[in-house]
C-alpha cells in the first residue's frame, strides 16, 4: 500500500455520521498547517474539530452537478480541510467535501467547465485528483487472442496513432482495455481487429458469459488438416510441387492471423511474438524449409488456441462472483409481489426473499427470521441467524424462513459490486516480480533478435559455414527469443491467486500485498474486536449463601434500565436463561459506580466493589474471589443491599470461537510469532493471550505504543502483518509491512483503503491466505526459472545443430502453456 493511502485508513469523514472521534496530532491536523510527518499525523489521542466547510451542503443548487474524485497524497485531516477551503475560492464551485478516510472527494459545480477545473487546481494545492466519474467516450473493452504483454504494447501503440483516440491501456492479465475516445465503439473495435485481435465492449452480460473463438480454432485445424496431407503426400510418388502447395496453404491458413498482427506490431514499432514468428515461418519457406514453415505456424497456431482458452479460465475466475447474484428481485407494493430487474430496483423498495433464493441486493431485514449461507461474500463457514434489523448481502444465500429486506443499495453499490471492482483492479496492479521480469522480456527480447541477425550474417561472410545453415539456427534464434512463457509466468499466477481469494472472503488488493503476505513471519493482533468479540459477557457467576437464579433476577430488575455495555452484557445473561426481572422502582445510575433500585421495598445494588467499600458493607468473605477474578482480567458487579454482598458476577470480553483455531492454524503453517497488542491492563492481556494462544503481548498501550510495538518486532529482524479493524488501529497498520482489515463487508473504508481484507468479521480466512501467499510465491519462482531455463536449453541446442525450428517453437508455446496450467493450480487450492 502507497504511504498516502495506508495513511487513509487514519480517519473517516467528518460528516460521515461516525460517533468516534478520530485521533489525530493537533500540531498536525490544524485547519492552519501542513502535515510535516506521516506517522506523528495520527498517532495522539486529540480530537480533530470538523472544519465549517466539511459540514456543508454538498449541494447548494438543485441544478448543480455532482462529481467524485480520488484524492491522492492527504497525509491527514488538515489535508481535506485545506483542499475544501481551496477549492470553494474557484469560480463555478459550489461546494466541496472530502472524505479523509476513504481519499475521495465530492465536488458539486456549476458547469462542466468548472469540473474540468478541479484537477488542475487541486494539485496547485499539492494533492493529485484523479476523476472516478467515467468522462464521455471512456469505455473497457474485453480483448481477445493476447499472448503475452507485448500484445498489449502493440494495441496500445497502434491505438494511439489514431487522432480519435485520447487515451488507452491494455491490461494483458486481465484481457481489459481501458479507451477514452472521441469517436464510436465500432471504430475502436475495427482498430483493434487491424492490428490482429478481438475487441467488445464489456458489459454485463459478456461479463457472465465465456467468449468463444470458432474461427481460430478453425483457421488452426485447417491447417494443422493441410500439413498432416503434404507429410503424407511427401512419401508418394506426386512432384514436389504439390507437397509444397499443401504446405504452402497450411502456412497461409494459420498464419494469416498472426502475419497480419506481426505487420501492425512491426507498424507501431512493436517487437511482439508475432513478428518473431512471422519472420521464422517466411525464412523457412524462403530457404526451401516448406515443411518446417508450416510446422511454425501450425504448432504457434495450435498453442495459442490452448493458451487463450487455458488463460481466459483464469480471466474468468472473478466470473463466479457475478454470476451470484439474481437478475431479477421479489418486490412487496401494495401488498402484491411484483417481479423486477435489479437495475431498475431503487433504495427503500422491500423485497421478498424466500427460502433457497439468493438475496438480489444489500439491504436491511424488516421482517421475518432465517439463516443465511454468507460464504460467497465473507467465506464464513456457517450460515448466518438474521432477524430485524441485521444486514444481509447480494449474492447471498437465504436457507430458511422468508424474510422481507428494505433495498439500502442499488445494485452498482453493492458490496458484491464493490468487491468486483476491487478485484479487478488488484488483478491489474504489476507485483515486483512482474515489474522485474517485464524490464528483462524488454532487454531480451531485442539482443536476442539482433543475436539472431547476427547468426544468419557474420559466420557465412567470414566463410564459416554455408548461408543456409546459419539462416536456419538465426530463425530457430528468432523463435527463442519470444519471452511469452516468462511475461506470463507472474500475472496469470497472480490473477488466478486474487481470484481464489475472492472466492473465499478475502481482498487482496494486488500482486505486492499478495507477495508481501507470503514472506511475512510475524502477526500482531489487536485485541477488542479482532482476537475476541469486542462485547463483554458474563463469565461468572457467584452467590454464597443465595440462589443464583434470584441474584441474577434482581441484577437484572436493576440493569434493565442502563445502556451500559456492562449492564447489556448482565441482561443478554438472563434472557439467555430466561431467568425474569422482578417489579421494581426508584431506578437510578451512580456515574462510575454502577446502579440502584427497590425491589419490594428493598433498596438493592448493582455495582463495583468501590460503590460498597464507600457504603462500609463488610466483603471480607468475597475478598479472595475478588482479587483472584480482578487478577484474571474481569470486571466485577457486585450484587447487595446497604448490609450485605449477596453475590457477584464477573464480566469478560470473550475470545471468539474462531481465533484459537485460527492461531493454531496459522502456527502450523509456519509462522513465526503470534503476538497480541491491547490497551487493556496486564492482567487481562495475561488471561486473555493464553486463552487465544498467541505467543506474546504488549498491554496497556496507546495508539502511537502500538506503532512502537510492531517497530519492536520489525526490528528484530520479521516481517510484521497488522491485523486491525482497519480504522481504529490505523498507525500500527500503516506502520506493519502488510494491513490487514478485518470485517470488510460491514465497512466500506476497510474495503477501500486496507492492504488486505477480511470479509467476515473473524480470523477464519486468515490461514488460507498465507497458505494462498505462499503457494503463489512458489509458483511464480517455478514459472520463472522452468521459463528461463527452457530458454538457455534452447539457446545452448541451437547451435550444434540440436534444435530444430519446430522444436523451437514447441519449447516456446509448450513452455508457455506450462507456465499457465501451473498457474491455473492456485484456482484451486483450499
Amino acid at each position: 500500500m502507497k504511504e498516502a493511502d495506508k495513511q487513509n485508513l487514519a480517519g473517516t469523514s467528518c460528516c460521515a455520521g461516525e460517533e468516534k472521534v478520530e485521533t489525530v496530532s493537533s500540531s498536525c491536523c490544524s485547519t492552519d498547517s501542513s502535515p510535516t510527518n506521516n506517522q506523528s499525523c495520527c498517532s495522539t489521542e486529540e480530537p480533530v474539530m470538523p472544519s465549517s466547510s466539511c459540514c456543508e451542503s454538498s449541494v447548494k443548487q438543485s441544478g448543480a452537478e455532482t462529481v467524485e474524485f480520488k484524492i491522492h497524497g492527504m497525509d491527514c485531516p488538515s489535508c481535506a480541510a485545506t483542499i475544501e477551503k481551496g477549492l470553494l475560492k474557484t469560480e463555478g464551485i459550489e461546494s466541496v467535501k472530502v472524505h479523509y478516510g476513504t481519499g475521495k472527494m465530492t465536488v458539486s459545480t456549476g458547469s462542466s467547465e468548472a469540473h474540468n477545473q478541479v484537477p488542475s487546481q487541486v494539485k496547485k494545492l499539492g494533492f493529485e485528483a484523479e476523476s472516478l466519474q467515467a468522462p464521455e467516450g471512456h469505455e473497457t473493452y474485453r480483448i481477445e487472442g493476447m499472448d503475452c504483454g507485448s500484445c498489449a504494447s502493440t494495441i496500445e501503440k497502434h491505438l494511439r496513432k489514431n487522432p480519435k483516440v485520447k487515451e488507452v491501456r491494455v491490461n494483458f492479465s486481465t484481457g481489459k482495455m481501458q479507451v477514452e475516445h472521441v469517436t464510436d465503439s465500432k471504430e475502436i473495435i475495427k482498430e483493434v481487429g487491424r492490428a490482429g485481435f478481438g475487441a467488445s465492449v464489456e458489459n454485463t452480460e459478456n461479463m457472465q458469459e465465456p467468449s468463444t473463438r470458432p474461427f481460430v480454432f478453425s483457421a488452426t485445424t485447417i491447417s494443422g488438416v493441410l500439413l498432416a496431407i503434404g507429410f503424407l503426400v511427401s512419401f508418394t510418388a506426386l512432384p514436389l510441387a504439390v507437397v509444397t502447395a499443401f504446405y504452402a496453404i497450411s502456412i497461409i491458413v494459420g498464419g494469416w492471423k498472426p502475419a497480419r498482427s506481426a505487420f501492425y506490431a512491426v507498424k507501431s514499432r512493436s517487437l511482439d511474438m508475432n513478428v518473431l514468428m512471422a519472420s521464422a515461418a517466411i525464412g523457412a519457406a524462403l530457404i526451401g524449409e516448406w515443411f518446417e514453415g508450416a510446422m511454425v505456424v501450425w504448432l504457434f497456431a495450435l498453442g495459442n488456441s490452448l493458451q487463450n482458452r487455458s488463460i481466459e479460465r483464469t480471466r474468468d475466475s472473478i466470473r463466479s462472483l457475478i454470476n451470484l447474484t439474481p437478475k431479477e428481485a421479489t418486490l412487496i407494493e401494495n401488498g402484491q409481489q411484483v417481479r423486477k430487474v435489479v437495475e431498475k430496483v431503487s433504495v427503500g423498495e422491500i423485497m421478498l426473499v424466500k427460502p433457497g433464493e439468493k438475496i438480489p441486493l444489500d439491504g436491511d431485514v424488516v421482517n421475518g427470521t432465517s439463516s443465511v449461507n454468507q460464504a460467497p461474500i465473507t467465506g464464513e463457514s456457517l450460515p448466518v441467524d438474521k432477524q430485524s434489523g441485521d444486514s444481509v448481502y447480494a449474492g447471498t444465500v437465504n436457507e430458511s424462513g422468508s424474510l422481507e429486506v428494505k433495498v439500502t443499495k442499488v445494485v452498482k453499490d453493492t458490496t458484491i459490486a464493490k468487491i468486483i471492482h476491487l478485484v479487478e483492479e488488484a488483478q491489474e496492479k504489476k507485483a515486483p516480480t512482474q515489474a522485474f521480469v517485464d524490464r528483462f522480456a524488454n532487454v531480451y527480447t531485442p539482443i536476442v533478435f539482433s543475436l539472431a541477425l547476427l547468426v544468419m550474417i557474420a559466420p557465412p561472410l567470414v566463410g564459416f559455414g554455408s548461408w543456409g545453415e546459419w539462416l536456419y539456427k538465426g530463425l530457430a534464434l528468432l523463435v527463442v527469443a519470444c519471452p511469452c512463457a516468462l511475461v506470463i509466468s507472474t500475472p496469470v499466477a497472480i490473477v488466478s491467486a486474487i481470484g481464489n481469494a475472492a472466492k473465499h472472503g478475502v481482498l487482496i488488493k494486488g500482486g505486492t500485498f499478495l507477495e508481501k503476505a507470503g514472506v511475512i513471519q510475524a502477526i500482531a493482533f489487536d485485541k477488542t474486536g479482532t482476537l475476541t468479540e469486542g462485547k463483554p459477557r458474563v463469565s461468572q457467576v457467584k452467590a454464597k449463601q443465595y440462589d443464583a437464579g434470584k441474584l441474577i433476577s434482581i441484577a437484572r430488575t436493576i440493569e434493565e434500565h442502563s445502556t451500559h455495555p456492562i449492564a447489556l452484557a448482565v441482561t443478554s445473561y438472563a434472557e439467555e436463561r430466561e431467568i425474569a426481572p422482578q417489579a421494581g422502582e426508584d431506578f437510578a445510575a451512580l456515574p462510575g459506580k454502577g446502579a440502584t433500585a427497590s425491589i419490594s421495598g428493598i433498596q438493592y445494588f448493582a455495582g463495583n466493589p468501590k460503590l460498597f467499600d464507600e457504603m462500609d458493607v463488610a466483603m471480607d468473605d468475597w475478598q479472595e474471589d475478588i482479587k483472584l477474578l480482578q487478577e484474571s482480567g474481569h470486571t466485577l458487579i457486585l450484587v447487595g443491599t446497604r448490609q450485605e454482598v449477596l453475590g457477584l458476577l464477573s464480566v469478560a470480553d470473550t475470545i471468539r470461537d474462531i481465533t484459537v483455531q485460527s492461531i493454531q492454524s496459522l502456527k502450523a503453517v509456519g509462522l513465526k510469532e503470534m503476538v497480541m497488542l491491547t490497551g487493556d491492563n496486564d492482567g487481562t492481556a495475561k488471561k486473555v493471550s493464553a486463552e487465544a494462544g498467541v505467543d506474546r503481548y504488549f498491554a496497556e498501550l496507546l495508539p502511537e505504543d502500538k506503532v512502537e510495538a510492531v517497530k519492536t518486532l520489525q526490528r528484530e529482524g520479521k516481517q510484521v502483518a497488522m491485523v486491525g479493524d482497519g480504522i481504529n488501529d490505523a498507525p500500527a497498520l500503516a506502520t506493519a509491512d502488510l494491513g490487514i482489515a478485518m470485517g470488510g463487508a460491514g465497512t466500506d473504508t476497510a474495503m477501500e483503503t486496507a492492504d488486505i481484507v477480511l470479509m467476515a468479521d473473524n480470523l477464519e480466512k486468515l490461514p488460507h491466505t498465507i497458505r494462498l501467499s505462499r503457494k503463489a510465491l512458489n509458483i511464480i519462482k517455478q514459472n520463472v526459472w522452468f521459463s528461463l531455463l527452457t530458454k538457455v536449453a534452447a539457446l545452448l541446442l541451437i547451435f550444434p545443430g540440436f534444435l530444430t525450428l519446430w522444436m523451437a517453437v514447441i519449447s516456446d508455446t509448450g513452455a508457455a502453456l506450462v507456465v499457465i496450467l501451473n498457474s491455473m493450480r492456485l484456482m484451486k487450492q483450499q
